[in-house]
């Protein structure tokens, strides 16, 4: 299931964009400028944002560049703007895709579907190899350089969503919520922070575990 922000402040457009993009694939979030759609960035880890460049309270290009600072959700820009500058800027910080009003539903949906499949995690076979690092998560057998590893459930949980999604950066919020699923209330920071040191003192100094301060944390890949 795929949750989309859509940041629209004409609300006969954001409520027919919600109605066009929520089917049984696909959830959606409302938000009418950029203040509600900060709140809900930093509640809901999104699949895809839609933003309106011009809002009431500033600009979706501004909006666009925090989130892609902290690793935030793929956008595809709504504007009236046509003009190459406007689309060039939007790209130029990072925009997935860029979409001038007025536009055919049909093809927002499908410029969406494509967006989705472009940033689509791909999934971890279950034996993950790379770089002398194999993971078969069926058998719970991990090596790197032919070094057998034993590993905790946590630190299990841990590289398989790195793994998951390697090539992109995992915030942090989202792999606490993951990785600790016994219905705890409240887990300390910190905790994924050892658990990420013990991960890379386990594997070794050549894991690709990379930090991304304020934000979390990714499995890197070579081009």
């Amino acid at each position: 299931m795929s949750h989309i922000l859509i940041v629209e402040d004409d609300a006969t457009l954001g409520r027919g964009l919600v109605l066009a993009l929520s089917d049984g694939a696909h959830t959606c979030t409302l938000a009418k400028n950029c203040a509600q759609a900060r709140q809900a960035l930093q509640e809901t880890p999104f699949s895809l944002a839609l933003f309106d460049v011009n809002l009431p309270d500033g600009s979706g290009l501004a909006l666009l560049e925090e989130t892609r600072a902290a690793g935030g959700p793929p956008v595809i820009l709504l504007t009236a703007n046509d003009l190459e500058t406007d689309i060039v800027t939007g790209l130029t910080l990072g925009a997935d895709d860029y979409i001038t009003k007025p536009f055919s539903l049909a093809v927002l949906r499908a410029r969406v579907e494509a967006a989705l499949r472009r940033t689509a995690p791909v999934k971890a076979p279950a034996v993950f190899r790379q770089d002398g690092f194999v993971f078969d998560f069926d058998a719970l057998s991990f090596s790197a350089d032919g070094r057998a590893v034993q590993l905790s459930q946590t630190e299990q949980r841990l590289l398989r969503l790195l793994t998951e999604n390697r090539g992109h950066t995992v915030p942090r919020d989202t792999l606490i919520d993951r990785i600790w699923t016994d219905g705890a209330a409240y887990v300390d920071e910190n905790a994924l922070s050892v658990t990420v040191g013990r991960l890379r003192r386990k594997l070794g100094a050549d894991a690709p575990i990379q930090t991304v301060y304020g934000v979390g944390y990714g499995w890197a890949v070579h081009p």
